[in-house]
Order: structure tokens, then C-alpha cells, then sequence
């Protein structure tokens, strides 16, 4: 999904979309230490940006912060979304994640019973698990004929 996108993307992912949990974890040197895993059965996650940092709200108490100068590093990718899938073999389920490149609304593939976007800032990977499809629409080419860039959207988009 497109950088310049990301609080808009979360926005509408926040105000249409039941969140149930969060993940906030060091990564690369660190060790992929957690500092946040929350369960967000019955609470409200929310954002809000001021002039130098986005906090993230449980209920509207912060968690997290980071620098907006981080965010807007040149380094830092904007939001991804992938989606957790079962495949049915016999009697059994197998887990599926597909994170890119495929047409999410691909009738071959199973409904997803878990959407979730991720993103890493700094040293921090944030995730957000979501129930069920986030729906998405075209946004633009990123490498035409190859690679798209999608948009969350509220609804499924019409064909």
C-alpha cells in the first residue's frame, strides 16, 4: 500500500473494521523482543498524530509511540496487508498466508478469517490483526503488469 496512504489507510481500517489484537516487537539486533500483545476483545484501539509523534490508544490510554520522523524515514515502508487463510485438506486445515503479489479476490483461494497490517518503524514492527477480509481496491502500478499498490477500502469493490 502506498506510504503516503498509512493514516488513512489505518483510519478507515479503525472505523470499519473489528481489531483484536495488537503486536509492537524490536526487531533486526534486538531480538524480536515483544513490548506490546494486546487482546483487544472489547476494547477500541485508536491513533492520533501531533506534531512530532503518532500515539496508539487501548481505550484511550497510549501504548506505543513513535517519532513521525521515524515514519517518514526513507527507509520506512508504508502499511502491508496480508491475509490468514485455511486450506482444507481431508479432515484437516492447513494455515495460508498470502502477503503479496495475488489478486486478493481470487475465487481459487479461501475467505480469509483474519486480515492484518504490519508495518516496521525504526525498530519496531507494529501489527494489527483484524477479523475476517479488510477489503482493498486498486490504487495504482508500483511495476506495471507485475506489482499493485491497493487502497483499503469500506466495502468490496464492484467489479
Amino acid at each position: 500500500m502506498p506510504k503516503k496512504l498509512d493514516f488513512e489507510n489505518l483510519r478507515l481500517c479503525l472505523d470499519n473494521y473489528k481489531a483484536d489484537r495488537i503486536q509492537v516487537q524490536l526487531v533486526g539486533t534486538q531480538g524480536g523482543t515483544q513490548e506490546i500483545n494486546e487482546n483487544l476483545e472489547g476494547r477500541t484501539l485508536d491513533f492520533s498524530i501531533d506534531n512530532d509523534r503518532v500515539h496508539y490508544l487501548i481505550d484511550g490510554d497510549e501504548v506505543f509511540r513513535f517519532a513521525m520522523k521515524s515514519h517518514n524515514n526513507e527507509h520506512t515502508l508504508g502499511f502491508s496487508l496480508a491475509y490468514e487463510r485455511f486450506e482444507k485438506i481431508g479432515q484437516s486445515e492447513r494455515l495460508i498466508r498470502l502477503d503479496s503479489g495475488l489478486d486478493p479476490y481470487d475465487p481459487k483461494l479461501p475467505e480469509p478469517r483474519r486480515s492484518f497490517l504490519m508495518q516496521v518503524i525504526g525498530c519496531h514492527a507494529l501489527e494489527i490483526y483484524f477479523h475476517g477480509r479488510i477489503h482493498l481496491k486498486f490504487h495504482s502500478w508500483w511495476q506495471e503488469t507485475q506489482w499493485k499498490y491497493w487502497a483499503v477500502a469500506k466495502e468490496r469493490p464492484k467489479k
